[in-house]
């Protein structure tokens, strides 16, 4: 299905992939509703997609607030149409030690990260069932797969959301149902995040090399929309984290536990008077990109032999195939 006549909603809409992904469904002709927290970066991103799309819609809701998110897809749905597509995005986390983390600080970032997408998923079903249509994506992490130090509440959550998913797969194939959900993979990537993560590490935190732009993960995520794929997995890395997992999860976890403080850190003292925005939005707009854009790539081979993959497959099939018979002819 072309972007075109779609209504599209995105959470964590108001900066980094969200205001990435925002930009990428409004420039294909899509009507976008935006949720996120009320803040100046939501007033800019559906500014961005007015400009690309000419229709979008606000809704200013804390995505760990079930009857928030409610009340935002009716609004969305009341302002653009029937939703086709719900992008579960909004991400929160705490660069920390578990044992310096606290349990309001474990239970918020679970809650966002996790909860949050349960609020979505369900406000999205509501309206996708009675039509017996429409997308839902789920923007997980390399980290749900392959957890890392430092992020244990962030790690946990984005584990969750792939339990949670399969059990909901499971439930659609028994009600024969038309709705379909995706996941779609993240490396790491250059976004406002890690200028306003809660951080309790000595130095400020740094995505781990290698670093994508955010605009590959919109890619990925516009991609997995219009296209039937169960998981999308964006970036080399992600690929080596999730088969590393399969077969090498204890020698990743003494790696780990030698280059995962440092790897997560830079060499710039943390800033102890920096905002976070663990408990509320930071009131600024920051887009979508954040400070390493001269560490990032804007493009990924391993995204695009991931979203090739069919064909790839067919090329060496017939490869295989015409070899054999070259080999027969040559005996």
């Amino acid at each position: 299905m072309s972007n075109k006549q779609r209504v599209v909603v995105v959470t964590g809409a108001s900066a980094g992939v969200g205001r990435a992904a925002v930009r990428a469904f409004a420039a294909g002709g899509a009507h976008v509703g935006l949720i996120a927290r009320e803040s100046p970066g939501l007033d800019a991103a559906a500014e961005d997609a007015e400009r690309l799309a000419g229709k979008a819609h606000r809704a200013a809701a804390d995505v760990a607030d079930a009857d928030a998110v409610e009340s935002a897809a009716k609004e969305i749905e009341a302002a653009l149409g029937p939703i086709d597509v719900w992008v579960n995005n909004a991400m929160t986390s705490v660069f920390s030690p578990f044992e310096e983390i606290t349990p309001d600080e474990f239970r918020r970032v679970t809650e966002v990260n996790y909860l949050g997408y349960v609020y979505g998923t369900m406000a999205a079903l509501r309206r996708m069932r009675p039509r017996n249509e429409g997308v839902i994506v789920q923007v997980d992490s390399a980290l749900g797969h392959r957890s890392i130090p430092l992020q244990s509440a962030y790690c946990g959550s984005k584990h969750a959301i792939i339990g949670f998913t399969d059990s909901l797969r499971c439930e659609l194939v028994h009600q024969k149902s038309k709705v379909r959900v995706t996941v779609v993979d993240m490396p790491a990537l250059n976004t406002p995040q890690f200028g306003w993560v809660k951080n309790r590490l000595q130095h400020q935190p740094q995505p781990v090399p290698p670093i994508y732009e955010p605009e590959v993960a919109a890619d990925a995520i516009v991609w997995a929309s219009e296209h039937r794929r169960r998981e999308l997995l964006v970036g080399g890395m992600t690929v080596a984290a999730v088969w590393g997992q399969k077969f090498i999860p204890s020698v990743l976890d003494w790696y780990l536990g030698k280059t995962g403080y440092a790897s997560q850190q830079t060499d710039a003292p943390r800033d102890a008077n920096s905002q976070d925005n663990l408990w509320s939005a930071v009131e600024e707009d920051r887009g979508a990109r954040g400070a390493f854009g001269k560490r990032s790539k804007d493009s990924s081979r391993a995204l695009w032999a991931e979203k090739h993959r069919d064909a790839l497959a067919a090329a060496g099939i017939a490869s295989v195939s015409a070899l054999g018979l070259l080999t027969k002819k040559l005996r």
